[in-house]
Order: structure tokens, then C-alpha cells, then sequence
């Protein structure tokens, strides 16, 4: 019922979400990520799907699946040579990274180090940002939502009205 709310007001005002995943996916996914942190690391995933009118995220392909040492410091490092492991794979299943995710131990801000060397330096990529280390609550509201406008400048709508992310049940794709 908490996920079916957001998307009838969406419907009724007329505004449409760019990102969407289904509740069982997002769930299991930020359950992982929890999990992958053992309550003192930061860990992260990129979200596969597709693109069209409105991204689908499908898959988390987790950060350290793609590099063993990524989370070893207890923050995110991803040695780019290991990223083509993660290209292979969206040639192999036709998806696409369509946004990422990675936790925080306390709050959902973007630090230094994330807005210097975003994980996918494209314009209007969206990353978001998991507070307690993907414990609580994580949904859109109470999460980090950043979009890349390029030369390591980001637009933060983590309190837009109508997140760019919208988890559930949707009727358009």
C-alpha cells in the first residue's frame, strides 16, 4: 500500500517519474547492500535496465561483483580497469546503466569525493544515496537523489516534490 499511494497522486497531478523499480527489486537490492557493508563500509551497485521514455531499473550489479577490492578501504573505489566485466555484461543481457546507488554511514549528502569522481561522468545520470548503510527506511524522500550535469557539477533533487525515482508499481514504461 505505501508504494501504490505515491503512484496514483503521480497519475492524478500528471507527473511522471524518469526512474522507476519495482518494490520486490529495490527491496532486495537495498537489503544486499546492507547486508555488503557488515555495519562499516560503504557499499554501492549499478542499476541496470533500460532506457526510453522512462528508465527501468531491472538489476544491481554490485560494485564489488565487478571489483573485489571496490569497498576494501571502507569507502567506494572502483579501479576502472575492472569496469569491463560490467560492459560485457550489458552487452551479454542488453541492458543499460540507467542510474547507481551507493550507502552512507549516517546521512544521504553527497561527500567531496562524490561529487569530484561521479561513478558515471554523463550528463543527466542519476546517483543516489542510501543513509545507515541501507538500514531504515530507503525510500525516495528520505534517500539522496543527485543528477550529473557534467564538469563535476550535480543538481541535488533528494527534496523535489515528485522524486526523479519512483518505486512500484507504474503504468507506462
Amino acid at each position: 500500500m505505501a508504494y501504490l499511494l505515491p503512484t496514483l497522486v503521480r497519475l492524478v497531478i500528471g507527473k511522471s517519474p524518469e526512474l522507476i523499480c519495482s518494490k520486490d527489486i529495490w527491496d532486495a537490492g537495498v537489503t544486499e547492500l546492507h547486508r555488503r557493508t557488515f555495519g562499516r563500509r560503504e557499499s554501492g551497485a549499478f542499476l541496470l535496465g533500460k532506457k526510453g521514455r522512462m528508465r527501468r531499473i531491472e538489476k544491481f550489479v554490485f560494485y564489488d561483483d565487478i571489483d573485489p577490492c571496490a569497498l576494501d578501504s571502507g569507502i567506494v573505489i572502483i579501479d576502472g580497469r575492472r569496469l569491463g566485466a560490467l560492459w560485457a555484461h550489458c552487452r551479454d543481457t542488453g541492458y543499460e546503466v540507467v542510474a547507481d546507488v551507493h550507502v552512507h554511514p549516517r546521512g544521504y549528502r553527497q561527500s567531496k569525493s562524490d561529487k569530484a569522481n561521479p561513478i558515471i561522468a554523463e550528463k543527466g545520470h542519476v546517483a543516489l544515496i542510501l543513509p545507515d548503510f541501507a538500514k531504515g527506511s530507503n525510500q525516495p524522500g528520505k534517500i539522496g537523489v543527485f543528477r550529473y550535469l557534467g564538469d563535476r557539477k550535480w543538481s541535488d533533487q533528494s527534496a523535489t516534490l515528485f522524486s526523479p525515482l519512483h518505486l512500484g508499481w507504474w503504468p507506462w514504461r
